[in-house]
């Protein structure tokens, strides 16, 4: 069966369509992952140490900031709140510059850093396999970003 010009056009912007959401679907996951892996990744001269978590609101956590040798004491610093903080628990943080803020380091705190990135692969590999009928490419990016997620459940 010989297939119209209008036809081919048809699936090739459907193609382009796919890959545009795609690629923002990708670029979000990276820019929502990149507001706290930045802080990891380039941590070269940030303020290092390690938090102790005295209480937990809704948003947030709260508590006291034990420095490593190049680092100023604080009495209260602030970490967003996620499942795997609670009351009591200790875990090494990079501060973020001018503020009271902290991030998780460590192989947990980069794996939670780059959980959007995760969610954004296994969203993007639907896309991949439906809209632009790309299997094998949507079975690694939706792999990588279970494997990505599941990393970071188990690390937590």
């Amino acid at each position: 069966m010989k297939r119209s010009s209008s036809h081919r056009l048809l699936a090739h912007g459907r193609t382009f369509l796919a890959g545009c959401v795609v690629l923002l679907l990708l670029v979000a996951g990276v820019w929502s992952s990149w507001d706290s892996a930045h802080h990891i990744v380039l941590a070269k001269g940030r303020e290092h140490g390690t938090m102790t978590v005295t209480a937990c609101g809704e948003d947030a956590c709260t508590g006291s900031f034990s420095p490593d040798a190049d680092s100023v004491k604080r009495s209260v610093v602030t970490i967003e709140r996620s499942v795997a903080a609670s009351k009591g628990d200790r875990f090494p943080v990079v501060v973020k510059p001018g503020s009271g803020y902290v991030v998780r380091t460590g192989t947990p705190g980069f794996l939670h850093a780059w959980v959007p990135l995760g969610g954004a692969l296994v969203l993007a590999a639907l896309v991949i396999g439906g809209g632009m009928r790309l299997t094998r490419t949507a079975w690694g990016a939706g792999v990588a970003g279970a494997a990505l997620l599941t990393a970071t459940f188990v690390a937590l």
